[in-house]
């Protein structure tokens, strides 16, 4: 199966900007909020996430982190090939604050689930919602959903979603393509 196009290059900027100006619509100034990407592929969205924050705000010292989940993923040992650690930078405390985790792609939820967990260890927020590119809807294994969502999509089995950014991939786009098994 070849892959199918969700969002082009012009449709991807165009979604970033419309889930930044719905998150200052909501939040104001964003002096409480803190943005915190989900390594490994959530980061790439949540720095572009704040690149256009600051564009639109004028704002430079929006509050931002990046946290790695690796080790509290429930899978960690089951899988065949165990992503390497990366660093997580979170120079601030979450205490209080209103935390917005950032993901790529909503699937079954377990990346979430491990964010949650992460993210504790970093203090007690005062509220913590959840933004994504897509959301794989009918897809869940835990009761977890998107409160800012930049693409609903509807997936049968043995479908992925592939989500490649300029910075890593050269290109801005989101497909639908068949498993390999």
């Amino acid at each position: 199966m070849r892959a199918l196009p969700i969002l082009t290059a012009p449709a991807f900027g165009l979604t970033v900007q419309r889930l930044c100006r719905q998150l200052v619509e909501d939040r104001g100034d964003l002096g409480e909020t803190a943005l915190v990407g989900l390594h490994p592929r959530g980061v790439y969205f949540s720095r572009r996430l704040r690149d256009e924050l600051v564009k639109i705000t004028g704002n430079d010292a929006i509050t931002y982190g990046e946290l790695d989940i690796t080790f509290h993923r429930d899978d960690f040992r089951q899988r065949a090939v165990t992503a390497p650690p990366a660093t997580t930078q979170i120079d601030f405390s979450v205490d209080g604050r209103r935390v917005l985790l950032i993901d790529d792609v909503l699937y079954t939820g377990r990346t979430i689930r491990a964010g949650l967990d992460a993210l504790m260890a970093f203090g007690r927020p005062r509220s913590v919602e959840l933004m994504v590119l897509i959301d794989r809807r009918f897809s869940r294994e835990l009761p977890i959903q998107a409160d800012y969502v930049g693409r609903a999509v509807d997936t049968l089995n043995g479908q992925r979603i592939q989500v490649e950014w300029l910075e890593s991939d050269g290109i801005d786009r989101v497909s639908i393509t068949r498993e390999v098994s």
